[in-house]
C-alpha cells in the first residue's frame, strides 16, 4: 500500500470506534483470556507505559510497520518483538508524551516528527503488571533510524501488506510465563512470531484499517 493511501485511511480511522477487547481476544491463547475475565486490573495496581505503532514511507512509497526487537535481559519481555515504547517516567505529562519520548530514545524519531493518528484500547500485561497504552503515528518525512544499543537488538521495517496478509496470522505451540507448550495465536512478520500484548494491539490496528478501506 502506497503512504498517500495509507494517509487517507488515517484520517477515517480518527473517527472509528475502537474494537478494543474483541480484538485483543482473537491474539490471545484461551487461558489468558479466561484470567484477564476473573479478575480486575485495578486490584493489582499496574505500572504504566505507552508505545507507538509507527507508520512511514520506505524509499518506494510504500507504507511500513516499525517494531523492535528487544536485547536479551534478565526481564519478561527479553528477546521479544515490540512496539518501540516504555514505561512512564518522572516528567512525562502524559502517556503519548512517554510513547513518544521512548520513540525518540529506542529509535531516534524525532517527537515532532510524528502525526498521531490516536490512542489505542489499553492492554493489560499480566507477568510483568504493565498496563500499556498504544499509540498510531505516521512519520510522513523518515530519517535512517537510529537503535539503542543498550535496549534495541534490531529494527524490524514491516510491509504493511504483510501485516495485512492473512496468511502471515498464525498459530505456533510457545511456552510462555504462565503455561507451557500451549496454542498462541501470532503473526508471522519478517521471519519473526510476533505474539502476545504486540499480537493484541496489532489485532486492533488490524481492525481499523480494514474498517477503513
Amino acid at each position: 500500500m502506497k503512504f498517500d493511501e495509507f494517509s487517507q485511511l488515517a484520517l477515517k480511522i480518527k473517527n472509528l470506534p475502537l474494537p478494543g477487547e474483541a480484538s485483543h481476544y482473537k491474539m490471545s491463547p484461551e487461558l489468558r483470556i479466561q484470567w484477564l475475565k476473573a479478575h480486575k486490573i485495578e486490584d493489582f495496581q499496574p505500572k504504566r507505559a505507552g508505545v507507538m505503532a509507527l507508520f512511514y514511507p520506505d524509499d518506494g512509497n510504500e507504507t511500513r510497520l516499525l517494531l523492535i526487537l528487544r536485547k536479551v535481559y534478565e526481564g519478561i519481555h527479553s528477546n521479544q518483538i515490540g512496539f518501540p515504547g516504555g514505561k512512564v517516567e518522572q516528567g512525562d505529562k502524559d502517556l503519548l508524551h512517554t510513547a513518544l519520548r521512548e520513540t525518540h530514545e529506542e529509535v531516534g524519531v524525532p517527537p515532532h516528527a510524528v502525526e498521531v493518528i490516536r490512542e489505542l484500547s489499553e492492554v493489560y500485561i499480566p507477568p510483568s503488571n504493565f498496563l500499556v497504552r498504544p499509540f498510531m503515528g505516521m512519520y510522513p518525512d523518515p530519517r535512517p533510524f537510529v537503535k539503542e544499543e543498550s535496549e534495541v537488538e534490531r529494527i524490524v521495517e514491516v510491509f504493511l501488506k504483510d501485516f495485512l496478509d492473512d496468511s502471515n496470522h498464525i498459530e505456533e505451540i510457545l511456552s510462555t510465563s504462565y503455561a507451557k507448550n500451549i496454542n498462541v495465536p501470532a503473526y508471522k512478520l519478517n521471519g519473526y512470531t510476533v505474539w502476545g500484548a504486540t499480537a493484541m494491539m496489532l489485532s486492533e490496528i488490524k481492525e481499523l484499517l480494514l474498517e477503513a478501506f
